[in-house]
């Protein structure tokens, strides 16, 4: 699977500007705090153990890395792919399309095209290929949920550690000196409650909610190009409902395929 690095070049990106923005003007030591760094990070992931399960949890490391990869499926690709499928169909019959099975990488795919090679009645297909497709959706939104829940948490937890350190500094009002550094350390977590969540928790989940969009997009592209095979149609008719699902510059990305196509075919 082709890598996004996009996301990981933005947290860079996002880290080293704040980074440059508080060495421009003071000392970067100054923002490091051991306790409000325990208490925002540990303290809102403490949360976050009680909010969801813990299976749902120990999923985080696999839903990061979607973010760094690309879609899996191209919808350019997909009406190419549908439209072949749908002229062999035709001429040599369903059964045919069993040895093109092995050379698609679309699991979705490959499920519904073997439930038509079987024989299966349209409506059950639809009905399996979208209750599959609602699971998808779910397991991807439960991910989601987790990074969206942890950016209400951190700026909260960070808020609560700005408090504890405002009861702790006016419980040593005696001594004025150190009203100003304890200041700036109880403020310290609020800092960095509203980093996590800005720069990190709220960017993850609107990636993943993006993705999930397109999947289960391209997913409904899947259902209709295998019921429209098993139902006979016509391949160019076919290929004209499915360009309904691509976006203006997929159109234009296969309408440049699509003539590279015939001006090799004419040079041949």
């Amino acid at each position: 699977m082709k890598k996004n690095m996009l996301p990981l070049i933005g947290l860079v990106s996002g880290a080293a500007l704040v980074v440059w923005s508080i060495l421009i003007a003071g000392d970067i030591m100054s923002f490091l705090d051991t306790p409000s760094i325990i208490i925002t990070v540990f303290g809102s992931f403490a949360a976050l153990m009680i909010s969801f399960p813990f299976k749902t949890l120990l999923n985080i490391p696999k839903v990061m890395k979607v973010l760094l990869s690309d879609p899996k499926d191209k919808r350019v690709d997909l009406v190419n792919l549908f439209a072949e499928l749908s002229r062999k169909a035709r001429k040599d019959g369903l059964l045919a399309l069993e040895n093109d099975i092995e050379t698609i990488h679309n699991e979705y795919m490959i499920e519904g095209l073997k439930m038509v090679i079987d024989g299966v009645e349209p409506d059950t297909i639809k009905e399996i290929m979208e209750l599959k497709l609602d699971t998808m959706e779910r397991r991807h939104r439960s991910g989601q949920e987790v990074f969206e829940k942890w950016a209400e948490l951190a700026p909260a937890f960070g808020m609560l550690g700005t408090l504890i350190g405002l009861v702790i500094m006016l419980s040593g009002l005696d001594d004025p000196d150190a009203i100003g550094p304890g200041m700036a350390t109880a403020l310290l977590t609020t800092f960095y409650g509203s980093l996590l969540a800005n720069l990190i928790f709220i960017p993850m989940a609107s990636n993943l909610s993006l993705q999930t969009d397109e999947e289960v997009f391209t997913g409904e592209m899947v259902i209709d190009g295998i019921l429209q095979i098993q139902a006979g149609a016509n391949p160019r008719l076919l290929e004209e409902k499915l360009k309904t699902y691509l976006s203006t510059d997929e159109l234009k990305l296969l309408s440049s395929e699509k003539e590279d196509e015939v001006g090799a075919a004419s040079y041949e």
